[in-house]
């Protein structure tokens, strides 16, 4: 067939067209509509492909941010709908009304792909931040997440003045009347906000500090920090989710400062029976003196005895006059000095071993130190190291630890006293007479 031919045959059809008006705004809605959409997928086109190679430019990292958080993308997807706004003009027959409906309806989806493109730009700012040295220590997500709920509630408050054709302003001086409203539905929002700006600007809590409210379940890590919540990792791998808000109504442990102090206490005490605490014979002394860390201490008081004793004359023939040396007292020295000759033990931070308050469970001794490490796993180890030994050589100061009679006690005296019967029967049977 003839291309001319086919060419007049058109212009002749559309033509005929000029009878049916409403039929001929209807067939160029279409071909505008075709029209935006082909426009459309050629800019997407070419925009993903530009942006993925610059992308691969070292110097633009922040390039390829914008990229995965589909930036340029949401950018593309308002091609259509400008180009239907900017082409309803060309369109034959179309009456005003529809031309301005049909052109609200248009600049209301740019408005919203703007808007969704504005949203992605913010979390793409959101990802180079987090590579920052900043990041480590203030966290901006509360903040991004609630400039995106502004933006959403003023887009939406245009684009729906835009399809209403009414001005902004006068929804905005409706939202005067619902404030009261709003404040009571978005009343978690506003009070997170409020604590999550307290919470970073006093820094009091940072992604990675371990925190404990237990409260809440909470005895972990921070792994995130947002406008409603905070995320937390307990050791056991559980998620605890925290409302904002209670971290300033409430009170939590940050281990912050110890983690930062390169130390971790050790506060645990050694309850020894009492009735073992009595003075050291002049033979214990004398074997003691040979214990290296006890040499410099037992010369020290033996001077100091020494002295207190011949200041009291005649009267420190009595023994309950004069000071001795303690079981208890020298085990403490020793205790103390192993402390400080300890390679995982803190040199600069406290260290002691001091006697507590005598209960009923017998002497506490509180031995009080810092380890040299915060790992959690090292430290538990420098801590059984330590009490394992105290333990184990509190016998060569004739002191023991005090343990409540358990079940194998009693059955062991129940028997011991069961074959002693008979033997005290027969003394009882042979006194009488």
């Amino acid at each position: 067939m003839d291309i001319q031919q086919i060419w007049r045959d058109t212009l002749d059809l559309w033509g005929t067209l000029d009878q049916h008006p409403m039929l001929h705004a209807a067939l160029g809605l279409v071909v505008l509509l075709i029209a935006s959409l082909v426009v459309g997928r050629l800019a997407r086109f070419f925009v993903l492909h530009a942006t993925r190679l610059l992308a691969r430019q070292s110097a633009l990292r922040w390039f390829d941010d914008l990229r995965h958080n589909k930036v340029f993308q949401r950018l593309a997807q308002t091609t259509p709908s400008l180009v239907i706004q900017f082409g309803l003009k060309l369109v034959p027959e179309l009456s005003d009304t529809a031309q301005h409906f049909l052109g609200n309806v248009a600049l209301a989806f740019t408005l919203l792909f703007m808007t969704l493109a504005l949203s992605c730009l913010l979390d793409a700012l959101l990802d180079i931040y987090a590579r920052t040295e900043h990041a480590r220590t203030r966290s901006i997500k509360g903040y991004v997440q609630l400039a995106k709920m502004m933006l959403w509630i003023f887009s939406v408050i245009i684009i729906v003045a835009t399809l209403i054709d009414r001005s902004p302003l006068l929804l905005l001086s409706g939202l005067g009347a619902m404030s009261a409203v709003l404040l009571l539905v978005y009343k978690d929002t506003l009070l997170s906000f409020v604590a999550s700006v307290q919470l970073t600007s006093n820094d009091m809590l940072h992604v990675g500090d371990w925190i404990e409210m237990p409260q809440v379940g909470a005895d972990g890590d921070v792994v995130d920090i947002t406008l409603h919540t905070v995320k937390v990792q307990n050791f056991d791998k559980t998620i605890v989710s925290i409302p904002t808000w209670r971290l300033m109504s409430e009170s939590f442990r940050n281990y912050r400062g110890m983690q930062q102090s390169g130390g971790r206490r050790i506060k645990r005490s050694l309850f020894i029976d009492a009735a073992g605490v009595r003075f050291l014979t002049r033979e214990e002394e004398q074997r003691l003196t040979q214990v290296r860390l006890l040499g410099d201490y037992l010369a020290g008081k033996r001077q100091e005895l020494q002295t207190w004793n011949e200041a009291l004359g005649p009267v420190a023939e009595l023994s309950a006059n004069r000071r001795k040396l303690t079981n208890i007292g020298t085990f403490r020295a020793f205790a103390l000095a192993y402390l400080k000759n300890h390679p995982n033990v803190h040199q600069g931070m406290t260290c002691m071993v001091r006697q507590m308050q005598t209960t009923a469970e017998g002497v506490p001794l509180e031995i009080y130190c810092f380890t040299t490490t915060t790992v959690w796993a090292e430290y538990e180890r420098i801590q059984g190291d330590i009490f394992d030994y105290l333990l184990a050589v509190l016998p060569e100061f004739g002191l023991s630890l005090y343990q409540q009679p358990s079940g194998t006690d009693m059955r062991v005296g129940l028997a011991a006293r069961s074959h002693l019967a008979p033997a005290v029967h027969g003394l009882r049977e042979m006194s009488d007479a």
